[in-house]
């Protein structure tokens, strides 16, 4: 394992930030919080192996303003890219599909199986519980994305672009009531870089 990753999680205003950059502090890369307004000129020049998309307390739906720069970092980042929650609904709106209100509102544990372990679920069992906090869901992929997983109450619950390092999940990995979740990390950390 190298210690010289750098990996800065995108603050979108929600209780889940400071869990998702102890979670990286925890597995010893260099992280930080950085404001979702952060210019993408000076994102750029820090030399990032990765990015963290966090969950938040906005709906992607109907609050995009409130996600800041988000879409630009998609756009002009070249480096592996995480969503979660509110931010792997804001990269399902912003590469052309559909997030609106779920059918089954999904709070605590909710089982999840994997459909393509792929990078992000490598090695783990085909299904784990998982934390959920979430009013919203995905209605339509977008373009060039595949499902990785769903749950019985909820279609899509992980999504990955086809030809870029762009990953999103519903749950919330970074609190320790998800089964694998540091290993969700590591997978992830994998792809940034030697880890």
């Amino acid at each position: 394992m190298t210690k010289e990753l750098k990996v800065y999680v995108v603050d979108n205003g929600g209780q889940w930030t400071h869990r998702e950059w102890r979670v990286l502090r925890d597995l010893e890369v260099t992280t930080k919080i950085i404001p979702n307004t952060m210019p993408v000129d000076e994102l750029e020049r820090l030399g990032l192996n990765g990015l963290i998309l966090s969950g938040g307390a906005p709906s992607a739906d109907t609050e995009m303003p409130k996600l800041g720069q988000s879409g630009e970092y998609l756009d002009k980042i070249d480096c592996p890219i995480l969503g979660i929650c509110v931010g792997y609904h804001f990269i399902t709106i912003h590469f052309g599909g559909s997030v609106g209100p779920a059918n089954t509102s999904e709070f605590g544990k909710v089982e999840v199986t994997i459909d393509e372990p792929d990078d992000l679920f490598s090695k783990l069992p085909n299904k784990f519980q998982a934390w959920e906090s979430h009013n919203d869901e995905i209605k339509a992929l977008p373009d060039n994305f595949m499902k990785l997983a769903h749950s019985d109450t909820c279609n899509v619950q992980a999504i990955k672009h086809e030809t870029r390092p762009i990953y999103g999940v519903q749950f919330h990995p970074e609190v320790e009531h998800t089964e694998h979740g540091y290993d969700i990390f590591k997978n992830f950390l994998k792809v940034c870089g030697e880890y």
